[in-house]
């Protein structure tokens, strides 16, 4: 079986682009081979910023000699249907053989297809495979009508035998033909070389200076960047991105540390750290006595006789305009903060539209901060505090450091607020406000910080939600699952204990004083339909004589109670009209609790069990709720827990045909004077005993003891339905049964809705 080598030479491949494009290749074409049933033991790719390479070992020779037997039309069917059945076939008559059927006697046809070379199959894909594919961007050069990320230069294609016989694949590709030669690194290496196999290929292409495993170079780079910092007594900083990026840039890296210089040491080291990252790829050294920037280092792609002397003076020279630039930012903004304080930084965005229905940034703001003054008691914060850092968060989004680094607001929010003497609290929470940006970023924990980012994230969803801009299948350009993750874990992971709904009410009456304090708004009834009432911008409520009659914050809000509001948004007639409070507060709640199941499907809660717990009161307290579905689901994992559901959905399904044919409810108590068996007794004294330990286990919300009382059912309960018979001739003693196992399920619903368990 002959091994298949591929290489794709091209001019320099972007590094963002390289790894995907070397799995693309590997993917599509070895589902190609076993599509046309050529097998293969194992197949690995790889990629450098020149080239794309493939090897397939333990190939098929060639696809196999497949048989396929077609019914075609009867034999006394149209001529026409018989001549189009022989030409899909590509037969002859000779060829078709009759069979009799039920219906009379058809033609079948046995076509065969024989086998073909390897080769021959490689070179059919490999060209469909070169000309469609799936680069993110591609170009065409000179004449040609081939699209590829840069210019294709070369095709190496091969296959080597047991025996070490090397074949050239036959492709021509508009005019680049296959060979079995390659050429090693741009600067470093002489000519063209060729090839046998893949062992021969790499390692010629290392004597060439071109490490092939993007994963080797990487190492590479780290391992010396390290042992330099270690040896000028600094520790290197941490950037998996950025160093598998760069080892997209080089085929044989070559380390440098240079030096920052002095004038720039004063800068914030995350400014140092992003410009040179950003600008320069170069990664960042520190001195860990005290967290300095102080080096850089930089990965060169050609080794030269002066060990990188010239290469480093004109990086730093480079180096030394970007941080004059950083360092002027920097500068700037400290001005305009002592000048102007926090606030003054970001008036400006008064005038940066948040969304044209939702208005300004400035208006967010200012709803964030009544917001976050709202749940501040409830988190444990200073509500001055949090509504103070709320106002100045976002300013830091005006300075002019953010505005070349969008990747450092919140952060510089962080440094201008300390540098404008605001509390430690406030300063934190400009930075961490924005936080959980994703599932592997940390949850704040600070009071404050927790306040504003609550208070952030729960606008954002009741603004869009307002104006009807929910997430729509794949979609979601305002980001807003993840804003409801952030809520949640925010929730859970600082264990709160809130009422959500009441915070979305909250939103939702400040979103609609900002905007009838900000425009105009009509007022819609929609029990009369009809009925409008029109909203000056100071806030005076247009009555039906056409006078004008003032409003506090709090008579608005009291009229439009329970109404639909519809915005002026300052484009003509055009207005956006939003749901009443309670309708917009159901429908997000709904949302946050679809996020919640998929957040909690990898602790392994099923859906179910969480539907079961939504249906309790008080739902809306998110840490309640997982307490009581991870206790419940807990108990499920258990025999006790699945032999007690079974036990309670035959109960309730008993009791709810019973009362369906009967037309009455069975929920006024069973009396134990009316049992007639050891079992039926068993069951009263188990069902005394669990109710009350299970009221006062939930009274304390100590879910595991409440399941831990109805865990005791379960025997009492499986005996009962062994030994008694519920449907008895006495109805008397039907009736008390029956008023038992409404017992049973009252008993049950009282931790969670077991009905809605699955299974």
């Amino acid at each position: 079986m002959p091994d298949l080598l591929i290489e794709l030479f091209s001019e320099e491949i972007p590094a963002r682009m390289q790894s995907k494009a070397a799995d693309d290749l590997r993917a599509r074409l070895t589902e190609a081979l076993v599509e046309v049933g050529l097998t293969y033991a194992g197949a690995a790719a790889f990629s450098t910023p020149r080239r794309l390479a493939l090897t397939v070992q333990g190939l098929s020779g060639q696809s196999p000699t497949t048989r396929e037997e077609r019914k075609g039309p009867r034999v006394d069917a149209p001529e026409q249907a018989i001549e189009g059945f022989l030409r899909g076939a590509g037969l002859t008559r000779d060829d078709l053989e009759i069979r009799d059927e039920k219906k009379g006697q058809v033609y079948f046809a046995t076509i065969t297809k024989p086998g073909r070379a390897a080769a021959e199959i490689v070179a059919e894909e490999l060209d469909k495979i070169i000309r469609n594919f799936p680069w993110p961007k591609s170009m065409r050069w000179g004449a040609g009508s081939l699209r590829w990320v840069r210019p294709l230069h070369s095709i190496l294609c091969i296959l080597t035998d047991e025996a070490g016989e090397v074949t050239v694949v036959d492709l021509d590709v508009d005019g680049i033909r296959a060979g079995n030669t390659t050429e090693g690194h741009r600067f470093m290496a002489a000519g063209r070389f060729a090839v046998s196999s893949f062992d021969d290929y790499r390692t010629k292409l290392r004597r060439a200076h071109v490490i092939l495993e993007a994963e080797e170079r990487a190492a590479h780079i780290w391992q010396e960047a390290s042992n330099q910092a270690f040896a000028s007594g600094l520790e290197l900083v941490e950037d998996p991105s950025l160093l598998a990026e760069v080892a997209g840039l080089v085929e044989w890296p070559v380390v440098l540390m240079g030096r920052i210089d002095d004038a720039f040491l004063g800068l914030p080291p995350e400014v140092l750290q992003t410009s040179m990252r950003e600008h320069q790829k170069f990664f960042s050294v520190k001195n860990p006595k005290t967290g300095r920037i102080e080096r850089f280092v930089t990965v060169a792609n050609v080794e030269t006789a002066d060990q990188g002397v010239t290469i480093l003076a004109g990086n730093q020279k480079v180096l030394a305009a970007r941080l004059s630039d950083a360092k002027f930012f920097w500068e700037n903004d400290l001005r305009t903060v002592q000048a102007e304080g926090l606030e003054g930084m970001g008036a400006g965005l008064a005038h940066v539209t948040f969304h044209n229905k939702l208005g300004s940034q400035a208006d967010r703001i200012a709803r964030i901060a009544a917001l976050a003054r709202e749940i501040a008691p409830h988190v444990g914060a200073d509500a001055d505090l949090a509504e103070q850092a709320a106002r100045v968060a976002k300013a830091d989004l005006q300075s002019a450091m953010v505005g070349e680094f969008p990747e450092l607001q919140g952060l510089m929010g962080r440094y201008y607020a300390a540098e404008a003497g605001l509390a430690p609290e406030v300063a934190a929470a400009c930075q961490e406000h924005y936080s959980p940006l994703g599932p592997g970023d940390a949850v704040p924990s600070a009071p404050v910080s927790v306040a504003v980012a609550l208070a952030d994230k729960i606008d954002t969803l009741t603004g869009f939600w307002a104006i009807d801009e929910k997430p729509t299948g794949s979609k979601d350009p305002y980001a807003l699952r993840r804003a409801a993750l952030g809520v949640i874990r925010l929730v859970l992971g600082n264990g709160l204990r809130m009422m959500l709904s009441s915070f979305v009410q909250d939103a939702y009456a400040t979103l609609v004083i900002c905007q009838i304090r900000n425009g105009y708004a009509a007022i819609l009834n929609p029990l009369s339909g009809d009925e409008r009432h029109w909203v000056r911008g100071s806030g005076e409520w247009l009555t039906r004589d056409g006078s004008l009659a003032p409003r506090t914050d709090a008579q608005l809000l009291k009229q439009i109670e329970d109404l639909e509001v519809s915005f002026d948004t300052g484009f003509g007639s055009d207005h956006t009209r939003i749901g009443s409070k309670q309708q917009i507060s159901c429908d997000l709640l709904a949302f946050l609790y679809d996020r919640l199941k998929v957040h909690l499907r990898d602790e392994g809660i099923r859906h179910d069990v969480i539907d079961a717990c939504l249906a309790m009161p008080g739902n809306d307290d998110l840490t309640l709720l997982v307490h009581r579905a991870r206790a419940l689901s807990d108990f499920l994992k258990t025999d006790d827990g699945e032999n007690l559901l079974q036990g309670f959905k035959r109960a309730n399904n008993i009791l709810t045909q019973a009362e369906e044919k009967d037309g009455v409810e069975y929920s006024y108590g069973a009396d134990v004077k009316f049992a007639e068996t050891d079992e039926e007794k068993a069951l009263f004294a188990a069902l005394a005993t669990a109710e009350p330990a299970i009221a006062s286990a939930l009274k304390a919300e100590d879910f595991a003891r409440a399941m831990g009382a109805m865990a005791a059912l379960r025997a009492p309960i499986d005996a009962f339905f062994t030994a008694v018979q519920v449907n008895a001739e006495s109805q008397v003693i039907r009736r008390n049964r029956l008023n038992l196992l409404s017992s049973i399920r009252n008993i049950c619903l009282q931790a969670a809705d077991l009905g809605r368990i699955e299974g």
